[in-house]
């Protein structure tokens, strides 16, 4: 389905996990046009919650200028994927990428040199039939009220 005509249509209760799906790979590095208008904060967010509950657990990959601002970041989305516990990041200056595995409560920071800004979601899921894949670069702030 074409996004223009998805995002039309949609509403909170229309939400189906191949709608969602539609919606979080519009932020796909590399198939993103930068004329090709973006979904409000609050339907991705619908979308991402939807994905990731159909899926066994989910990893975290997000690049920021600053270990707070991944921290920030990293705490606003676990929150809003229901997980209860925020692993400490270790501090490095600069930009950096850190991957969070929230199956094993593993993270790790490392410095970051690319231009990328954003969170990376893998799902994954050990049925076929369930969410198997990665979406982003999600805005940072995209838990932000």
């Amino acid at each position: 389905m074409e996004f223009l005509s998805l995002m039309s249509t949609l509403n909170a209760e229309s939400l189906t996990l191949d709608a969602a799906q539609t919606i979080l790979r519009q932020f796909l590095c590399l198939e993103r046009s930068p004329h090709t208008p973006m979904p409000e904060n609050a339907l991705v967010r619908q979308a991402l919650q939807l994905v990731a509950a159909r899926s066994d657990y989910q990893m975290v990959g997000i690049c920021a200028d600053t270990v707070a601002q991944a921290s920030t970041a990293l705490s606003a989305y676990l929150v809003g994927l229901g997980y209860t516990s925020v692993p400490d990041l270790t501090v490095v200056e600069g930009p950096v990428y850190v991957k969070a595995n929230l199956k094993t409560d593993r993270c790790h920071v490392a410095p970051y040199t690319g231009t990328h800004r954003g969170v990376l979601v893998s799902c994954q899921s050990a049925e076929e039939e369930d969410v198997n894949e990665t979406f982003g670069h999600l805005p940072l702030a995209l838990f932000d009220c």
